[in-house]
């Protein structure tokens, strides 16, 4: 039975009954589970799903998983998948610490069972149940019928056994062109499943494979691999997303045919999410156009901009727990994934102070040469974090939007006359506004209470507001890179007909506000970070040191913002 775990990524109930009944019933003594992504290209947020349903199930029953990779189709794999979807799995389960009872760490590969796969096919033609087929694909695909009109026996589907053997090891040793001859299996040209209309097993491709190089050049298909993949490998439950469902009685035939070891493959709803796309395809595209920087990009759903950008594995899995499994077709709000970010951030991100868009703050009654230190809080969710000294001088800067010389009602932080409690330091009062030319506001002239460092004004007055700031002459100079959705349509891919123009048609509805760059001054207790360093900037967001950061440049993406209750008012009022 399933571990009692709460904090375990735990698949549904109707994969875990199923499960569950196997073991009841005797059907499997164990449970063996598998991900098997092909290497053409990065994981992306779907995937993680998968892997976290097929994962929790060997987790959650005390179980074994395999990564192994389906190495099938070479003219679109490449060795760069493979280290990058490695690399991903790694990140991704790191997030049990456990998961080395589970899952040994190392990758397997479809292609090494070329030879095993090869005998079974040469039993399948002894068992008079495949045949070598000249049809070319268009003919292939003519007779093959459709839902209405049964399919047509292929003129070479009763070719002996002996001329099949011989075909078929001739394929094997290159001795005809690429397409011009296939293997099918022998099933029903009239069955209502038209997977079942003797699929092809193997197609002549001569093609380089990243793996076998050139000992190959016939490749098996999908369908025909799938199935002896897991029965070589001891797969007890093969879980696959709602697309292969009508492919599983043609998993269950060559099994069967073949008498060997039998998983049962169960079938869940993939993950779709809003604002976003999850084509493998369509990411190619992006990349190609230039409308991304590439896979890793931190707008892209892959797995690898998702860390760029500053997820964590557990935020992912925890967004995938709560998503669930289910049978039924759905679309994800992206404000879900958005706030498992900002949970898993709010507890372990040090908090720090930034200004993205500053406002020059000069203190009149401050000493001009004096520089002090203030103490911070590093986490308020975590008292281990310690706390850290912030330096406080007589010119300061704060955000723009933290003025307004004619505040709107409900408008409670800095104007004209009004107080502020600056964070960790001093109330503030605004004495004097300075404007240029064209009339902009460009410096404030303020005063500060010095009985209110740190505590309450002894008089007992009160403040509304809490702002935050940095000190102008010591503060960072950063790159600030403010990420939103990169379509501004929740469902792009639903536009991916009749496009407007020579582009695909989501393409139209790309987010021209997706990615701004601006400048950050930082408080100095941030020199030195590391690339993947994640940090509260106070009342702007939650940020994550980029790889493109140096010593003397720092780089930070923006992970998510804060919750912001008065821009929701001032939305209103405008």
């Amino acid at each position: 039975m399933p571990t009692s775990d709460p904090e375990a990524p735990v698949a549904t109930d109707f994969v875990r009954e199923a499960v569950s009944e196997d073991l009841a019933s005797g059907r499997f003594d164990r449970v063996h589970t598998r991900f098997p992504p092909e290497p053409n290209a990065y994981l992306h947020i779907g995937h993680a799903k998968a892997v976290w349903i097929d994962y929790g199930v060997a987790k959650d029953f005390g179980g074994r998983f395999n990564l192994r990779f389906d190495d099938t189709n070479p003219e679109k794999e490449d060795q760069e998948f493979v280290d990058a979807i490695i690399a991903d799995m790694k990140w991704l389960l790191s997030a049990d610490p456990d998961v080395h009872r589970h899952w040994d760490g190392q990758a397997l590969f479809g292609s090494d069972y070329f030879d095993r796969q090869y005998e079974l096919a040469q039993e399948l033609i002894k068992k008079g149940l495949a045949y070598v087929c000249d049809l070319s694909p268009d003919e292939m695909r003519e007779a093959r019928g459709t839902l209405t009109r049964p399919g047509v026996d292929s003129p070479w589907r009763n070719r002996s056994v002996e001329e099949n053997l011989d075909l078929f090891a001739r394929m094997r040793a290159g001795e005809f062109p690429d397409g011009s001859k296939t293997l099918r299996a022998k099933i029903d040209m009239a069955s209502p499943n038209l997977v079942l209309r003797d699929p092809v097993m193997y197609r002549i491709r001569r093609a380089h494979h990243h793996r076998q190089g050139d000992a190959w050049c016939v490749y098996p298909t999908y369908d025909w691999a799938h199935g002896l993949q897991d029965s070589i490998e001891g797969i007890t439950h093969s879980l696959c997303t709602l697309e292969y469902e009508i492919h599983r009685p043609l998993y269950d035939w060559f099994l069967d045919q073949l008498g060997v070891f039998h998983p049962r493959q169960i079938e869940f709803a993939r993950l779709n999410l809003t604002h976003t796309v999850m084509s493998k395809r369509k990411f190619v595209e992006l990349v190609k156009a230039g409308k991304v920087s590439g896979y890793d990009d931190p707008r892209m759903p892959t797995l690898a901009g998702l860390r760029r950008r500053g997820y964590s594995p557990e935020a992912v899995r925890e967004f995938c727990r709560r998503v669930g499994v289910t049978k039924a077709a759905s679309v994800t709000e992206m404000y879900q994934l958005e706030d498992c970010a900002r949970e898993d951030l709010n507890r372990r991100a040090l908090r720090v102070m930034a200004v993205l868009d500053p406002l020059r703050v000069v203190i009149t009654n401050y000493d001009d040469v004096k520089t002090e230190w203030v103490e911070a809080v590093n986490n308020p969710e975590d008292p281990s974090a310690g706390m850290r000294r912030v330096p406080f001088g007589p010119v300061i800067l704060i955000e723009q939007d933290d003025f307004r010389e004619e505040p709107p009602p409900k408008y409670f932080r800095l104007s004209p006359g009004t107080e502020v409690r600056l964070r960790y330091a001093y109330l503030l009062r605004c004495d004097e506004v300075v404007k240029d030319g064209e009339g902009q506001v460009v410096e404030l002239r303020c005063t500060v209470d010095p009985a209110t460092l740190g505590a309450n004004p002894p008089d007992g007055r009160k403040v509304k507001a809490t702002i935050h700031w940095v000190v102008a002459d010591q503060a960072l100079e950063a790159e600030a890179r403010l990420f939103d959705h990169l379509f501004s349509a929740p469902h792009p891919e639903a536009e991916d007909s009749e496009p407007d123009s020579g582009e695909p048609g989501y393409l139209k509805h790309m987010n021209p506000d997706s990615l701004r760059v601006v400048k950050a001054l930082v408080e100095p207790s941030v020199a030195g970070a590391a690339p993947g360093s994640v940090f509260q900037f106070e009342r702007v967001g939650y940020f994550c040191v980029d790889r493109d950061s140096t010593a003397e440049k720092l780089v930070f993406n923006r992970t998510v913002t804060l919750r912001d209750t008065w821009a929701k008012i001032e939305k209103k009022l405008s």
